[in-house]
């Protein structure tokens, strides 16, 4: 099985800039003016323009929306300098939510990015998530 990740943004542009300079992403592949591939993690990105206050699916209720909203799901970038990282994504537009923290496991730092999505940066130490797993 193979890892898509999505995500929907209003300018396409602003994005890509977004994504490159936050990340150091590359686009790959464009389809027409609506998408842009973003290769450079072990997973695709797609960005995909979708209108402010257009419906995600006829079964769902809100509208998009672009302002800092909440999603239970979100991304996770691993990466080997917390810090680097986190100034990186500050100077290409992210906000950044929560600053530093360590944990058993490792180091977090909680963000957003231009178009309202939640990220995080994590900084493994020790073990990792071995540091709490259980049995």
């Amino acid at each position: 099985m193979h890892l898509l990740v999505n995500i929907d943004v209003d300018d396409l542009a602003r994005a890509e800039r977004f994504y490159r300079e936050a990340f150091g992403l590359e686009a790959g592949r464009r389809f027409g003016s609506f998408c842009v591939e973003m290769l450079g993690a072990e997973a695709p990105l797609y960005l995909l323009v979708k209108a402010a206050g257009t419906a995600p699916a006829a079964t769902v209720a809100q509208p998009r929306q672009y302002t800092r909203h909440w999603t239970p799901v979100h991304l996770d970038f691993v990466v080997e300098d917390i810090e680097d990282a986190v100034a990186r994504a500050v100077r290409a537009g992210a906000v950044l939510e929560q600053p530093v923290a360590t944990q058993k496991w490792g180091r977090l730092a909680l963000l957003a990015d231009p178009f309202g999505h939640g990220f995080c940066f994590v900084q493994f130490t020790g073990r990792g998530y071995d540091e709490v797993a259980g049995p």
